[in-house]
C-alpha cells in the first residue's frame, strides 16, 4: 500500500488536474487507487467539486471528502466563518488510512499551498503526511517566482520531517517564455528533488478518453512503485 500527499506552491497551479493524472497512470498500470480530499472550499453542498473533476478526468471510483466549505477560503477560515465543525487531524489521518488498507495507492490532494491551515489548531498537509510517514509531490506553476516558491515549499517540507518526491509542472503552455524554459531545467538544482515531468495547459479541458491516454506520458517518472511484472 502507498500514500501520495499532493501539495501545491499556491492555489491554481493545477493540483486537481496533477493529481487526477497520477491517478489516471496508476490505474493504467493496474494499480487500485484512491483520492482524498480532506477539505473542500468555495462550492456549495450541491456543486461539484475537485473530486468530481479527478473522477471525471481520471476513471477512479473511490474518492473522499471529508468537509466542505462554501467560501472560497482557507479551510479553517472558511470553517469558522461559515459556523461549521474544523476538521481534526486525527480524523483526517485515520480516513486516509483506512482508504491505504483496501487500495494500492491512495492520494491525498491538499487545499492551495502546503501551510494552508485545514483544520483545527491549524493543522496543515505537512502534518498530514507526518502523521501518515508519506511522501509529497509539489505541483509548481512554469513562470517566474516559482524557483523561490518550490524551494521554500520542499524546505518546509524538510523541515517538518516530510520527504518531497519531486515537482510536477501543473499546467505547461504550448509556447513557454524563456524564464519557463530555465525554469524546467533549474528547478531539480534549486529544490533538490527531481522535477518528475509537466502537464500540458489546458489538460483539464480533456475528455476522459483522451486524458488517460496521455497521462502515462507527461510524467518522466511516477512518485510511486509499480507492480513488478510477471513472467
Amino acid at each position: 500500500m502507498s500514500i501520495l500527499c499532493v501539495t501545491g506552491t499556491s492555489t491554481d497551479v493545477g493540483k486537481t488536474v496533477v493529481t487526477a493524472a497520477l491517478a489516471a497512470s496508476a490505474l493504467a498500470a493496474g494499480l487500485s487507487v484512491a483520492v482524498c480530499k480532506p477539505a473542500q472550499t468555495g462550492v456549495g453542498a450541491d456543486d461539484p467539486g475537485d473530486l468530481d473533476e479527478v473522477r471525471r478526468l481520471s476513471g477512479v471510483e473511490t474518492v473522499l471528502e471529508l468537509a466542505r466549505y462554501p467560501e472560497p477560503l482557507a479551510p479553517d477560515t472558511a470553517a469558522r466563518r461559515a459556523g461549521l465543525p474544523l476538521l481534526a487531524l486525527r480524523s483526517v489521518v485515520d480516513a486516509v488510512r483506512e482508504l491505504d488498507a483496501h487500495h494500492d495507492l491512495t492520494l491525498v490532494e491538499g487545499a492551495g499551498g502546503l501551510l494552508v491551515r485545514i483544520g483545527a489548531r491549524g493543522f496543515t498537509l505537512t502534518d498530514v503526511a507526518a502523521g501518515l510517514d508519506a511522501p509529497l509531490v509539489l505541483v509548481a506553476a512554469a513562470g517566474l517566482g516559482t524557483l523561490n516558491h518550490s524551494a521554500l515549499t520542499v524546505a518546509a517540507a524538510r523541515q517538518a520531517g516530510v520527504a518531497c518526491a519531486g515537482t510536477i509542472i501543473g499546467a505547461w503552455p504550448q509556447d513557454p517564455d524563456l524564464a519557463m524554459r530555465c525554469n524546467l531545467a533549474d528547478l531539480p538544482d534549486v529544490t533538490g528533488v527531481p522535477l518528475l515531468g509537466s502537464v500540458p495547459d489546458g489538460a483539464g479541458r480533456l475528455d476522459r478518453d483522451a486524458f488517460v491516454a496521455a497521462a502515462a506520458g507527461w510524467f518522466d517518472r511516477l512518485p510511486f512503485p509499480l507492480p513488478s511484472p510477471t513472467r
